[in-house]
């Protein structure tokens, strides 16, 4: 990949389909943006599959909505892109739970998946 706003451009089309899905409480169409094989790690234990990001989205509470920034990106091999964003997730009835997150893209058959997502909270 070429220019940094061209693996920006990618990183955005894919996290805005993830945000859609989180801010619309849609759990399946959550994990139809990961990888059949994605390593998930949010703030519970971690998961593998699909299977396990709809679950994990599943138990989060319905008003939840994600608010990103991407702060870096990196084009790793061809078909491989990593990026680096911060995102504020926020409810209807708690604080905002502020949060760094590091995702791996695969392009597989022509589609970018999340294959790699682990958060961490920030302070």
């Amino acid at each position: 990949m070429e220019s940094i706003e061209a693996q920006r451009s990618v990183l955005r089309d894919v996290m805005d389909r993830w945000k859609a899905a989180v801010d619309g409480h849609r759990p399946e169409d959550v994990a139809a943006a990961f990888t059949e094989d994605a390593i998930f790690q949010g703030l519970h234990p971690y998961s593998v599959g699909r299977p396990g990001v709809a679950r994990y989205y599943d138990s989060q509470p319905l008003g939840m909505v994600a608010e990103y920034e991407i702060l870096e990106t990196r084009a790793l091999a061809e078909g491989v892109l990593l990026g680096y964003l911060s995102v504020d997730f926020s409810f209807t009835d708690r604080p905002t739970v502020p949060v760094t997150l590091g995702v791996v893209l695969r392009r597989l058959d022509g589609e970018w998946l999340i294959g790699h997502y682990q958060v961490a909270r920030r302070d």
